[in-house]
């Protein structure tokens, strides 16, 4: 029986890039005095690509955008501390966020979720989406020392949440430090689809987050019926 459902935040349920544009958007506007030689759209686009899906810290996106574009007159740590203090303004959440985990929490599934990423930071985050009091359980890799697809941040989580892998469910956008990693100790894995990559070894696959309810039930029928053939 499926107990406990786990999640990734940045592209699972923080909808990471259409937040990532509200904020370049909006600090071009605020830095304009530095930024008003360069076209807006080249300042976003580039931005965007050195960003690397969030892969790619600020410090390093900040110091080429002011190589590349000429930026003058602004510290590539002036822009940094800009980013680290608003970007949770911006913070948007994939549609119908709330009433998934409403929905999962009365049905008294134990959540958690496990974020690579800075600590504050992506609290920030998740306070902004004001979901933090769903989880009995959040682990952010900087915080915890370890960072997926290492195995031993998702033990952690399981052994917090009181279940086996073969109780839990991971929801994550990355093929390798979400899908394959929680595969790997044994957990069952709905992958939220991403245009940016390709996953073909999730158990259950996503476009929206309304679709959760469903899979976890397919999933729980399945282990179930799984369960009653091998007992026999």
């Amino acid at each position: 029986m499926i107990k406990a459902i786990i999640f990734d935040l940045d592209g699972t349920l923080l909808d990471r890039d259409s937040s990532l544009f509200s904020f370049v958007d909006d600090q071009y506007n605020r830095l304009a005095r530095h930024v008003q030689h360069i076209p807006k759209d080249l300042f976003i686009k580039r931005f965007i690509e050195l960003d690397a899906k969030g892969y790619v810290w600020k410090d390093r996106v900040y110091q080429q955008l002011i190589k590349e574009l000429g930026i003058r007159g602004i510290e590539w740590q002036t822009m940094l501390a800009d980013y680290v203090a608003n970007f949770k303004n911006h913070c948007l959440p994939f549609p119908d966020l709330t009433v998934m985990l409403e929905n999962l929490s009365q049905q008294s599934f134990r959540l958690g979720m496990i974020t690579n990423g800075r600590g504050q930071f992506q609290l920030d985050s998740i306070l902004a989406l004001e979901i933090k009091d769903y989880f009995e359980e959040i682990l952010i890799s900087e915080w915890e020392g370890m960072a997926k697809p290492d195995a031993a941040i998702f033990h952690k989580a399981l052994a917090s949440l009181g279940v086996s892998a073969s109780e839990a469910i991971y929801i994550g956008d990355h093929p390798k430090n979400d899908i394959q990693a929680a595969k790997l100790i044994g957990m069952k894995t709905i992958w939220k689809k991403d245009g940016h990559w390709s996953c073909l070894d999730a158990d259950g696959e996503i476009d929206g987050l309304k679709e959760i309810a469903e899979w976890v039930e397919r999933l729980n029928t399945e282990k179930e019926m799984f369960e009653k053939e091998k007992g026999r």
